[in-house]
């Protein structure tokens, strides 16, 4: 079973994102701040009990097991958002500074504000260096303070650890799934249905055939052929 919690704050959020790997479409982060749960909550609540009982990293279920889930997600949360950074603010500012700000734009949207965040992976939720990004959200002086005055740790294969990781995890990849679904019928030679952007033999080899669209992240390489994405 997952852990409840890394800290004793009150509202403590998980995050985690979704597309990161990928040559096509956003890259999708969530927040959720999920109740403290106890035991003699978990027995006075059916649908929590059972959402921790099956909550894992979004990875490790299946696609139908995700889409059930997102919706128990989204009732037992106290809050939860999601965003979709584009591939034109990926190519601009980077796939790692993109995930960072899609899970701080999270952050911001939260309400109640957190008071503790937990985030999948091994970089701080802060980087060292702004963004600057001229496409997507433009931070106020006042919303980098905020990001920056609330206390986070970042958890290797946190999704796999923590409850509210793993919640994070399944909405960003179902709502990313959402989007690429909705691309596919805009741009079916891609197969993204199928694919989901990700550089699959099948997608790297339909790059060849036709080329890429404005929704390919143009700074991305094909790591079997290191055909750049122009």
């Amino acid at each position: 079973m997952l852990k409840w919690s890394f800290s004793e704050e009150a509202f403590e959020a998980g995050f985690d994102e979704a597309g990161r790997g990928c040559l096509a479409g956003p890259v999708t982060a969530a927040g959720v701040i999920l109740p403290r749960i106890t035991k003699e909550l978990l027995k006075k609540n059916a649908k929590l009990d059972l959402l921790v009982s099956e909550l894992n990293d979004s990875k490790k279920l299946t696609e139908k097991k995700r889409f059930e889930l997102r919706p128990l997600i989204e009732e037992l949360a106290i809050s939860f958002h999601v965003v979709h950074i584009s591939p034109q603010e990926i190519d601009e500012i980077n796939i790692l500074n993109a995930s960072l700000k899609g899970m701080q734009e999270c952050l911001l949207l939260l309400k109640p504000q957190p008071t503790f965040a937990i985030i999948d992976g091994n970089r701080p939720l802060v980087s060292k260096r702004p963004f600057h990004n001229q496409t997507g959200k433009i931070f106020a002086a006042n919303e980098t303070a905020l990001v920056k005055s609330i206390p986070s740790k970042s958890i290797i294969k946190g999704d796999a650890k923590y409850i509210s990781i793993a919640a994070a995890s399944i909405l960003a990849k179902t709502y990313r799934d959402d989007v690429m679904n909705n691309l596919h019928m805009v741009f079916p030679i891609y197969d993204w249905q199928k694919n989901k952007g990700y550089p699959s033999p099948n997608h790297r080899e339909l790059i060849r055939q036709h080329g890429v669209c404005a929704h390919h992240r143009k700074t991305f390489k094909n790591p079997a052929n290191t055909l750049t994405l122009f």
